[in-house]
């Protein structure tokens, strides 16, 4: 079973009678626009016996509307310096987790746009849909009657063309995130990689995007040869072994833009021989969320089909597993660029399986209009002790900054709420990975956490750019390729709970939805 989106639909009426509660998301009641007149009144006389009406999500008897319930979810200001879009999808999740305990089926969304956060009402539809998911195994398991928490979720819009554009969006937008949760949430069998390949097979299965699969022990061994120390122990379990997704889209028109994309895909990762001791190694089937963010940006390019963009994804779908073949700190790997590459700590795993699909992609880049690559992982906890929870992070090569790409995407990240925070790649992250001895020409990793180690998540970008060769394609070369890193380690949700589908958010407001949408 692939993407299951919550049916949405949209009204201008919020007498409409096929819904059975209005759930209203905005700042005051002080505040609605003309349109909403009608649900000011039942507010303000709340009010007049609550002076704590908008601290907390409460429900009202209003005879009239429909199911006779309003449901006021208040976002709070919204106009402080910390203050940013999120408001509107926090408040309706907790509006939508709300309805759902009143007994709502059919609740009606209602958040009128606001002057300063012209896609609220989207924003906040998109919260609505995260509260209403249901996961992948309980929609398998058909532990539920349905497969949806809601018969159908309303969206309110004052013009049919506003409405109409309203629901596509959100059922594009929402469908790759599922896809997204569905693959970086489920479980490690549930989602071992070739039932991964399987799911993005059925899931693309007639549609604009292509399908490849690398399965062959020789392939991996020869093409990819970090990847394939990583699945050296997995590959003596059949349901284990390792698979390379490749993805292939191309719009319609001339192509103005080339996407390279490479998301780390660890199906389970005990840390290998540098065993996760301690109670650190539950939540880690969640390490392949990376790649998973490749099929759900992959699964909006097929809804939305946008001209002049080409992407080519490559989804490493790994185990590291511990056993008697596991690949150990110490070992020499020669990578796909020829690089000599010892191994620090096998818990560094998620560099070795994305770098020689990275360098792959370099390969072939030089050859594409306009090229842009990418590696996508959950691949430091350093990234959380820095920036803490809820936030992606982007680095730049020199081309890549020399354009300004990661200072765009973190922009972009503020339209829909998919924040990003921007570091650097220095030069101390290159020292820090160049060989110690004449054995080997580069260090995979020290054998310290990367939360314990300074810079620990610029660091790994140094190292993909050293391994792939990507360091010939600098600002110095005849040939610069831009390049940026993205660690969606803080940002790809909590464990337990549900999966976030980040950057795929801010991935489809930078190259796929039009100006302003």
């Amino acid at each position: 079973m692939c993407t299951s989106v919550q049916p949405v639909e949209w009204t201008s009426d919020l007498k409409n009678q096929n819904f059975d509660g209005i759930v209203l998301v905005t700042q005051s009641h002080d505040t609605l626009p003309l349109e909403l007149e009608s649900l000011k009144a039942p507010l303000q006389d709340y009010s007049s016996v609550d002076s704590g009406l908008g601290e907390e999500v409460v429900v009202l008897k209003v005879p009239g509307l429909p199911g006779n319930r309003l449901l006021f979810a208040s976002t709070g200001p919204v106009n402080r310096d910390y203050d940013d879009v999120r408001r509107f999808s926090d408040a309706a999740v907790n509006g939508i987790k709300r309805a759902l305990k009143a007994g709502m089926q059919r609740p009606l969304l209602v958040c009128p746009p606001h002057k300063d956060y012209k896609n609220s009402t989207l924003v906040a539809a998109l919260g609505a849909l995260h509260a209403l998911y249901m996961p992948l195994e309980v929609r398998e398991g058909n532990v539920k009657s349905s497969n949806y928490k809601v018969c159908v979720l309303g969206l309110w819009a004052a013009q049919e063309a506003e409405g109409m554009q309203l629901v596509k969006l959100a059922d594009a937008l929402e469908s790759g995130r599922v896809a997204c949760r569905d693959i970086g949430g489920s479980d490690p069998e549930r989602m071992a990689a070739p039932r991964v390949a399987d799911y993005v097979r059925e899931l693309f299965k007639d549609s604009p995007v292509q399908v490849e699969v690398v399965s062959d022990l020789k392939v991996l061994e020869t093409q990819y040869p970090c990847l394939a120390a990583v699945n050296r122990c997995a590959n003596s379990v059949p349901r284990h072994q390792a698979r390379v997704i490749k993805l292939h889209y191309c719009g319609d028109g001339p192509i103005q833009k080339t996407l390279m994309l490479v998301g780390k895909g660890i199906t389970y990762d005990t840390g290998g021989a540098d065993i996760k001791a301690g109670g650190f190694m539950a939540g880690m089937h969640r390490d392949k969320c990376g790649a998973a963010a490749v099929a759900g940006f992959f699964q909006i390019l097929a809804k939305l089909k946008p001209q002049h963009l080409k992407v080519i994804g490559s989804m490493a779908m790994v185990r590291n597993s511990v056993g008697a073949d596991c690949y150990v700190a110490d070992e020499l790997v020669v990578s796909r660029a020829g690089r000599r590459v010892r191994v620090g700590n096998t818990d560094a795993e998620g560099r070795m399986v994305m770098v020689d699909l990275l360098c792959e992609m370099k390969e072939k880049a030089v050859r594409e209009t306009s090229p842009e690559l990418y590696t996508i992982a959950t691949l430091t906890g350093h990234a959380i002790r820095a920036m803490g929870p809820n936030y992606s992070i982007i680095m730049d090569n020199g081309p890549a900054h020399r354009s300004a790409n990661a200072a765009q995407w973190q922009k972009a990240g503020e339209v829909l709420g998919d924040v990003f925070e921007v570091s650097s790649i220095r030069r101390e992250d290159y020292e820090f990975h160049k060989g110690k001895s004449e054995y080997e020409d580069i260090l995979q990793c020290n054998n310290l956490p990367s939360s314990a180690t300074p810079r620990g998540h610029q660091t790994p970008a140094a190292f993909l750019i050293m391994t792939s060769g990507l360091d010939k394609h600098g600002v110095d070369s005849d040939t610069p390729l831009p390049y940026s890193h993205i660690d969606i380690a803080g940002s790809s949700g909590p464990f337990p709970g549900v999966p976030t589908g980040a950057p795929i958010l801010a991935m489809a407001t930078n190259y796929i939805l039009p100006d302003g949408f």
